[in-house]
C-alpha cells in the first residue's frame, strides 16, 4: 500500500495543478526521460531540463543541486546515520538531532 505522496508526479499533476499552479521549470534524471513526460510538460508550458538516457555524464544537468540534497548528502556524511540500525524511533531520532546540531555548529563556526 502506497500512500498518496508516495504516487509519481504525472500520476498526480493535475489536482496539484488546479491547487498551487504549473512551475515554470522541472528538473529531472534520466529515470524521466521518455515522449511522453516530455510532451506532457510541453504541453503544459513547463521548461524541461530532463537527462537523456544513452548519453554520458556531465550534460550539466547535475550542477544544479538543491538544498535538500545538500542537506541529506550532510546526514550521510554522519557515519551512524548513513544505515539506520536502532530499531527504536526515539533513538534515531536523537541521532538526527544531534547530526542536525553538528552541521548547524560548523556553519556556525565558518560564518563567525
Amino acid at each position: 500500500m502506497t500512500s498518496p505522496n508516495s504516487s509519481h508526479w504525472s500520476r498526480r499533476s493535475r489536482p496539484c495543478e488546479e491547487s498551487a499552479g504549473a512551475p515554470a521549470a522541472l528538473y529531472a534524471d534520466r529515470a524521466y526521460d521518455s515522449e511522453k513526460h516530455r510532451n506532457e510538460l510541453r504541453d503544459k508550458g513547463i521548461d524541461q531540463q530532463i537527462a537523456e538516457r544513452g548519453t554520458g555524464h556531465g550534460s550539466g544537468l547535475g550542477t544544479i543541486r538543491w538544498v535538500i540534497e545538500r542537506t541529506i548528502a550532510w546526514y550521510h556524511g554522519m557515519r551512524r546515520l548513513r544505515i539506520r540500525w536502532e530499531r527504536r524511533d526515539d533513538i534515531h531520532e536523537a541521532f538526527l538531532g544531534l547530526a542536525t546540531c553538528i552541521i548547524c555548529y560548523r556553519h556556525i563556526k565558518i560564518l563567525c
